[in-house]
């Protein structure tokens, strides 16, 4: 069994941290994945982390991009295999 780790950070706008990471936990995926966390670090920085198994070639859904106004740049995204 293979495991997929998605991992999407983005940086909330000034003082706007807690409102990223409520908008964050509120996104609604196509399908649920094994596991799936919120994480804040300073600077208004956001991290959501999903756990995949028997992802075979399937696509994935991962969070979408917020409001223009909500973040300071692009979200950036990373796609990890566990090689366990």
């Amino acid at each position: 069994m293979s495991t997929l780790a998605l991992m999407w950070e983005a940086r909330a706008a000034q003082g706007r941290g807690p409102e990223l990471l409520e908008w964050a936990r509120a996104q609604v995926l196509a399908r649920e994945p094994a596991r799936r966390e919120h994480f804040r670090a300073p600077g208004d920085r956001v991290l959501v982390i999903t756990w995949w198994t028997d992802t075979g070639a399937e696509e994935l859904p991962e969070l979408p991009e917020p409001a223009a106004d909500l973040i300071t740049r692009p979200v950036h995204r990373w796609r990890f295999e566990s090689v366990g």
